[in-house]
């Protein structure tokens, strides 16, 4: 059949489209892949475009999609705060659900979260009762919602136990940021003896300045990070990780616009989060 004639008959184009912030976070391919399994279930097709972290980016694509006509978005945005980025979605006609961002006077229903206080209070627990009082999170964009949970959980274990010294360096999801606040960090009169990485990304570049440093994980410092990576647990040692289903999170926004699309109810949803020891954390080093 002819999709074009079809679409000017139907005035649908049974196709969808995904805006993400980086292409290249396995994080977000997960996300994209549990997404499309469902759309395809429903007959729908689905265009992922990538912004590469630029607002100004994820604007002229959300404008390319209004214009392709795409009956819904799902939207993993760099910036939640940009301040056109309101009035781009408020002259949208189609639906729009939010994967893990946050906006305000945004419908609720419309929005599909992973609630990462459980996962880090737990990993934070963890490493408080291996004996650890100077923990740092290496965190991402604290403009948008995954950052700014993490941080929130862990500012509230420090003020629940003010013996421990616990702070975020905030900055951008990327290897270079990740290498540059541990080189940072380990210049200090006195360092962390633990580490929780923001992200994929981040973890990279402290895994490379530790190297550097001839630090070794966990004898010389405990180190988590956040969400898993297929090679994790294969590596010496296995990385304890900050766990969430990303593939789930992805079927959950599609079936919530599904929902909307059909005039049905979406209930907003929340999936949880979980931390899973492996072998890179420990007691801490005497030093």
């Amino acid at each position: 059949p002819d999709i074009l004639a079809q679409s000017m008959r139907t005035g649908e184009t049974m196709t969808i489209g995904f805006i993400v912030s980086d292409i290249s976070n396995p994080l977000i391919s997960e996300i994209a892949l549990g997404a499309e399994t469902v759309l395809r279930e429903a007959g729908y097709a689905m265009i992922v475009v990538n912004s590469m972290n630029e607002p100004h980016l994820e604007l002229e694509h959300i404008s390319l999609m209004n214009r392709r006509r795409t009956d819904g978005l799902l939207l993993s945005l760099a910036d939640e705060n940009f301040p056109t980025l309101p009035g781009a979605l408020d002259r949208l006609s189609v639906p729009v659900v939010l994967v893990d961002r946050h906006m305000k006077n945004f419908d609720s229903a419309h929005m599909v979260h992973s609630n990462h206080r459980e996962g880090m209070r737990a990993a934070l627990e963890h490493l408080h009762a291996l004996g650890h009082r100077s923990i740092v999170l290496i965190n991402g964009s604290l403009a948008v919602r995954p950052s700014r949970e993490r941080a929130n959980a862990l500012r509230r274990f420090a003020k629940a136990h003010p013996e421990t010294q616990a702070s975020v360096r905030s900055g951008a999801f990327t290897g270079d940021f990740g290498y540059t606040a541990t080189r940072d960090l380990f210049a200090e009169r006195t360092p962390p003896t633990a580490i929780i990485a923001g992200s994929n990304q981040i973890l990279v570049g402290v895994l490379r300045a530790l190297r550097e440093l001839k630090l070794t994980v966990p004898h010389d410092v405990s180190l988590i990070t956040c969400d898993d990576s297929p090679l994790a647990e294969f590596m010496s040692p296995a990385l304890d990780t900050i766990k969430r289903d990303s593939r789930q999170l992805g079927r959950e926004a599609a079936a919530a616009l599904l929902h909307v699309l059909r005039n049905e109810t979406a209930e907003p949803a929340e999936l949880t989060t979980h931390f899973e020891q492996r072998a890179s954390s420990a007691p801490p080093p005497k030093r």
